[in-house]
């Protein structure tokens, strides 16, 4: 998880002239108690620093826009225009040097503690990857304001009334506060989602010429299963319907349930897929609606035409395919609809189908690095509930980030012995998960709890040695 942002304050104003690079060493505080992920593999988007290099002032016609996520309360009535405004002014006050995490909110600003559940700073990973810390007269601080729905799935009944053809959200939902945070992933593929769909809305909106300039909108991640594909699709058009918030007034998901698109009767299953997107069709009509289509196992959908024409597939299956070209085709004419699709079995799906999509990212299995952080992740949420415990006193216990890890034992003497023997050995059950998906890591401490002697009093250090023994047991199992 990204280590929460330093507050440094400083009276005076910054220089007129900012200095070179110099070398500083801000002593960034550990990272919080993690709040439950989903079942994803992830490599840390901004790791803990220690020694850092601090950029060079930024020109005021140059400065970097980092996004500042403001949610409010479920009861707040404020206008999202007067808590923007006070945000603002809030974070001029300051000076801030900014990195992904928490911004408390000041004890004396009434109107925000009315109205603000949590001030955020997301997605500056890409710039501090270098060891370079935003300080506050680098940045422009672009400040989004949400509220969460709260309503929960709705449900497209099909033909026979037997199963849905699509659940449907409106964003930003409830449900998936935080999902994005918590799948961390090789750095800068999240940065280049977020990128490439500004950049399909935009391209849009200008009136690009697309027979000059060609894009769909179309995104295709692909990889094994486990690696988290679908949640990183939800959470990216959470993301997008926060950042869009003030273009938009609705924006909605529409998962499409591709089993309930084959139909016992010949030839119908293309109808279903036409009348699906006439559906999907009506919503992005409205121009303030920005609707998401997701796609999930799209092989099911798109297979491959020339499995059907050599007879192994049915004919129907190629009505199908041809029905969901036609009717991505068709959405292409609208500026507010973009698709996200998943495949485990990308060789299965039909080459026209891929060759529509504008980014096809690959999600393997987490690295070393990524499964470090996924476990730390897990055992700091046990430790907030009390099911590990510690001989510390005082706070909650901590387990070191991976990069803080490396640098401890470079310098052991200076890391809390315990601290450092925790993660020690959370590192060593890491190295033994190697082939594991995101999925079955999230498993693992759950399991590893079902093994100990005494699960109502578990010692955090007997825990991990456990984990580790179940981390073995499980990856000869996996292996057949």
């Amino acid at each position: 998880m990204s280590a929460p942002m330093e507050i440094s304050f400083d009276p005076r104003p910054p220089p007129p002239s900012p200095p070179a690079p110099v070398l500083a060493a801000p002593a960034f505080p550990s990272s919080p108690p993690l709040e439950p992920a989903s079942d994803t593999a992830a490599v840390p988007s901004s790791p803990q620093l220690t020694a850092v290099v601090v950029a060079a002032s930024t020109p005021p016609d140059d400065k970097v826009l980092v996004s500042v996520e403001v949610l409010l309360h479920a009861a707040s009535t404020a206008r999202a225009e007067d808590v923007q405004a006070a945000v603002e002014r809030m974070l001029e006050t300051r000076s801030l040097s900014y990195v992904d995490g928490p911004v408390s909110i000041p004890a004396d600003n009434a109107f925000l503690l009315k109205n603000v559940k949590r001030i955020q700073i997301c997605d500056t990973d890409e710039w501090i990857e270098n060891h370079k810390v935003l300080l506050f007269w680098q940045v422009k601080p672009v400040v989004h304001v949400f509220q969460l729905s709260e309503d929960g799935p709705g449900e497209e009944p099909s033909e026979d009334d037997t199963l849905s053809s699509f659940n449907e959200w409106a964003l930003p939902a409830k449900e998936f506060d935080g999902l994005w945070e918590s799948l961390l992933y090789e750095v800068g593929l999240k940065q280049r989602l977020l990128r490439y769909a500004a950049s399909a809305l935009l391209f849009t909106e200008r009136g690009v010429d697309p027979c000059l300039v060609s894009w769909n909108r179309i995104v295709l991640l692909h990889g094994p299963p486990g690696t988290g594909k679908t949640s990183l699709c939800k959470a990216l058009a959470q993301k997008l319907s926060i950042r869009f918030k003030s273009r938009y007034s609705m924006c909605q998901l529409v998962e499409v349930n591709a089993h309930s698109l084959f139909s016992k009767w010949f030839s119908e299953s293309g109808k279903l897929v036409a009348k699906l997107f006439q559906k999907i069709q009506e919503m992005v009509e409205e121009e303030s609606n920005l609707v998401f289509v997701l796609i999930d196992e799209v092989e099911s959908l798109a297979a491959a035409r020339q499995a059907a024409i050599s007879g192994s597939e049915p004919s129907d299956s190629i009505r199908v395919v041809n029905a969901l070209l036609t009717q991505m085709d068709k959405l292409k004419a609208w500026p507010n609809v973009i698709i996200l699709t998943t495949s485990n079995i990308t060789t299965a799906i039909d080459i026209a189908f891929v060759d529509r999509a504008d980014i096809k990212a690959y999600v393997g299995p987490p690295t070393l690095q990524a499964r470090y952080e996924i476990l730390r992740s897990c055992i700091q949420e046990l430790f907030r509930v009390g099911i590990l415990t510690s001989p510390q006193a005082g706070d909650l216990p901590s387990i070191l980030s991976y990069s803080t890890l490396k640098e401890k034992l470079h310098c052991p003497e200076a890391a809390e012995p315990h601290t450092l023997h925790l993660s020690e050995l959370l590192h060593q059950a890491a190295e033994q998960c190697e082939g594991l998906s995101g999925r079955s890591l999230r498993k693992l401490p759950f399991l590893a709890h079902a093994s100990v002697p005494n699960p109502s009093c578990c010692d955090a250090s007997s825990f991990m040695h456990t984990l580790i023994q179940t981390a073995r047991r499980e990856l000869v199992e996996s292996r057949g």
